[in-house]
């Protein structure tokens, strides 16, 4: 066997080391997008309590007036659809309107969360009721603060005027909104 001299062997492996592949630096590592915190509010007309939760944590609790026999606030899954501020509010059956200020029956702030395009027909305690075309229940201030706690709406969900101005900031259109029974 012909022997090869250590100066002779680099000659010839080191055109084959050039030819294989050489190890690559590993990828960059690419920002990944922060997840957005996933808020909803979580009505439990029971207990007549509004929570903002967000990842499982409550934020903010508020005791809230839900609809009354009858005018029931809706049950189920929905989401923020529509939010103003000093809202003009018109009466779902006789078509009147209030204008935005102190005597509103919204209050300073609307977040709709339920269109409903059926005839209802119920008694609010005075009078009977027939409602046609859409209406929306959401959330909203009231100038009646003695109904906050009691079932005493059409459907919507009354909290203090002030509560209502710290939630409005707290959620966005497409916000959802689990109302419990």
């Amino acid at each position: 066997m012909p022997s090869v001299s250590i100066p002779a062997l680099s000659l010839l492996v080191a055109p084959l080391l050039a030819l294989a592949p050489q190890p690559q630096p590993p990828p960059p590592v690419e920002a990944q997008p922060i997840p957005e915190l996933q808020r909803q509010l979580v009505l439990d007309r029971r207990r007549r309590r509004l929570e903002v939760v967000e990842n499982g944590v409550v934020l903010k609790r508020y005791p809230v007036a839900v609809g009354m026999p009858g005018w029931e606030t809706p049950v189920g899954r929905f989401q923020v659809i529509e939010m103003a501020t000093n809202p003009v509010w018109k009466h779902p059956a006789n078509g009147n309107v209030v204008p935005a200020g102190p005597a509103n029956p919204l209050g300073s702030r609307w977040i709709g969360f339920h269109r409903d395009c059926r005839t209802r027909r119920g008694f609010n305690g005075q009078d009977e009721l027939v409602v046609t075309g859409c209406a929306t229940a959401g959330f909203h201030g009231t100038p009646n603060r003695a109904s906050v706690g009691q079932a005493a709406s059409h459907g919507c969900v009354r909290l203090y005027d002030e509560n209502v101005q710290e939630l409005y900031d707290l959620v966005k259109v497409g916000t959802p909104v689990t109302v419990l029974p």
